[in-house]
């Protein structure tokens, strides 16, 4: 049996020193899995120097001074980030592709005239506040407006936006306070990286060929460190409490990316079982690796179409490599933020036009705008699109389809730059949160309205217009499914929404999290009654979130007539391993024994199997 930290070994004879490790005892940990993979290796302490910060007013006549100091910060900020993407030279090709944009994007919040450098200088000469202070009030202020409520849908993306602003302060508090970065030029070869937390910037300049995994107290699957540890290859648990007061350099740990899990000192018996997951991992790899270029087909020949979700463009690369068919959902969100103007239509045509060619003739459905509260969106606040103050309840107030029919101006600017991305590739459009047909009816008007207005101005568009499709993801657009199927051209049944309002849960209040369930009947039948609306008209439907992309799902799904799924791109190759097992007869019948239940703990379990001990 493994012993504990709080279980001492027995006192080894005087004449054999012992190592360290074994005096400790083995010590299990569990974190997020974020990145696949198993490593072994001597913990690497990739310590980072706190920056303090003594929060001080100051005097009217030094106000000009700290703004000085505030440029200066950000001139240095921006020289090192031009020096880190120049380091990227030595990363794979697709994690370039993976990295760059971010560092892009971190060196245009700092430009002279951006909404956090504006903040801050405000900050300075309205309330007398030092340099240091207004950044870090600053970027908690726009932090939190991200963070406020908007979306399920989107809370991953938001959080992402939240971490560059709050990635952007520190690094300006770090050069006022001349507190050094993290470095990590002594990294042995093989070393697994254990510290408190690892930022965006920090994975940016770990080289995949030395480091051998990374594990830390704080983090989540959703950040941008976790996609661009995936993105490097490295195996990576985030969100490990305790860890970096159990892991000392030097100690002996193993990481497994998969599971989730972290033994640090791990015993003879443990590691030995660490190296035979090592080499099943590299079997999988390979065994999965090959199924990227085999169809997505069930066993008895039935096609399957598999898609990814593009949340932003550095995402590519991994659609690239997951062996996706086209991209089922583009949230273009991304567009609209991080600046303090509304894109206009070259601007946003020219963006969908190189994703629409990245996927070399693979189809990709865009969904326009889907606001939802989103306080980030700076632009669409200056323009007097979105007003300052949140509503009550933004899941249930002015978002998606019925701001754009209310804002027809900004619709149809969006509209036109997707139909004139369209001359590059197969285009689908997606319309956000619509609840009855009339929406449709007068979407479809604007859309057809803006392609005689660019036939009339020379623009080359397709002869036949790209699809124009809608979300299913309220109750009342899955029971009126029927009537909206008269009206659109496919359904995407968006279940993460779907799953928020038919159950009133939000899955990010900690009160009621437990209550969101996906598989709960009602759930299931608004799902089976929307796709039997789109079978029965022989209308495209597909199925995006969180149920697309968990393969234990794939049977029932399957049942229930659905014949193309999206999901993110890294749940994909499982998702296909899946499909290949199956044969349609065996899922009808399991989706028939499914839907026959009216018990949501005898749904999983069914389903999932039953809970583990």
């Amino acid at each position: 049996m493994n012993r504990t930290e709080d279980t001492p070994p027995p006192r080894p004879p005087a004449e054999r020193p012992v190592p360290k490790a074994v005096i400790r005892g083995e010590r299990r940990l569990l974190g997020i899995a974020v990145s696949a993979g198993i490593a072994i290796g001597p913990v690497f302490g990739a310590v980072e120097a706190v920056a303090e910060v003594e929060r001080r007013k100051i005097q009217a006549s030094d106000s000009g001074a700290e703004a000085a100091r505030l440029d200066a910060a950000i001139t240095q900020s921006r020289k090192q980030l031009q020096k880190l993407k120049a380091r990227l030279g030595v990363l794979p090709e697709s994690s370039q592709a993976e990295i760059a944009p971010l560092l892009d994007a971190y060196y245009q919040m700092l430009a002279p005239a951006a909404r956090l450098p504006r903040g801050c200088r405000r900050r300075i000469s309205e309330t007398l506040v030092s340099a240091e202070t207004a950044v870090l009030d600053e970027t908690e202020t726009l932090a939190e407006a991200i963070m406020a409520a908007g979306s399920d849908d989107d809370r991953a993306g938001r959080r992402r936006r939240a971490e560059e602003v709050r990635e952007i302060g520190r690094r300006l508090v770090r050069n006022l306070t001349r507190t050094p970065f993290r470095s990590f030029a002594a990294l042995p070869a093989g070393a697994v990286v254990v510290s408190e937390g690892l930022r965006p910037a920090d994975a940016a300049l770990l080289d995949p060929a030395r480091v051998g995994g990374v594990a830390t107290d704080e983090g989540g699957a959703d950040g941008h460190t976790a996609i661009m540890l995936r993105a490097l290859g490295v195996p990576a648990v985030l969100g490990v409490p305790g860890l970096s007061q159990a892991a000392r350099p030097g100690d002996t740990i193993v990481v497994d990316g998969g599971s989730g899990e972290v033994v640090v000192n791990p015993g003879p018996n443990t590691l030995a079982t660490a190296r035979r997951n090592v080499l099943a991992f590299a079997r999988e790899r390979q065994k999965l690796a090959r199924l990227r270029r085999l169809p997505s087909v069930t066993e008895d020949g039935c096609p399957i179409e598999l898609q990814a979700n593009l949340e932003i463009p550095a995402e590519l690369p991994l659609i690239a490599q997951c062996g996706a068919t086209g991209i089922g959902l583009l949230r273009s969100e991304f567009m609209f933020m991080n600046r303090e103007t509304i894109p206009d239509e070259d601007a946003q045509a020219e963006t969908y036009r190189s994703v629409v060619e990245a996927m070399h003739g693979d189809p990709v459905t865009i969904r326009v705008l889907d606001w939802g509260g989103e306080k980030d969106i700076e632009a669409l606040q200056s323009a007097g699109v979105v007003p300052e103050a949140a509503d009550t309840n933004p899941a249930l107030g002015l978002r998606g389809i019925r701001l754009l029919l209310r804002e027809t101006g900004l619709f149809e600017v969006q509209l036109a730059a997707i139909l004139r991305a369209a001359s590059a590739g197969p285009v689908r459009v997606l319309l956000p949160m619509v609840t009855n047909v009339a929406e449709v009816r007068t979407a479809r008007e604007i859309y057809d309205r803006v392609a005689r207005r660019l036939r009339r101005r020379g623009e080359r568009l397709p002869e036949a217009l790209p699809p124009l499709g809608i979300m299913i993801e309220t109750p009342g657009a899955a029971l009126s499914a029927d009537a909206l199927a008269l009206e659109a051209d496919f359904f995407a049944i968006g279940t993460n929404d779907l799953a928020m309002y038919t159950l009133a849960v939000d899955r990010g209040e900690t009160e009621v999290a437990s209550l969101y369930d996906p598989l709960h009947p009602a759930v299931l039948r608004l799902v089976q009654f929307a796709t039997e609306a789109a079978l029965r008209m022989r209308m495209p439907v597909s199925v995006c979130g969180e149920m697309a992309a968990n393969p234990a799902l794939t049977r029932m799904l399957i049942g229930l007539g659905l014949r193309s799924f999206s999901m993110n791109a890294s749940a994909l190759p499982r998702v296909k391993q899946a499909v290949r097992g199956l044969t349609i007869e065996d899922c009808t019948r399991f989706a028939r024994r499914v839907m026959d239940m009216s018990d949501a703990a005898e749904i999983r379990e069914t389903i999932l199997g039953p809970p583990k001990a």
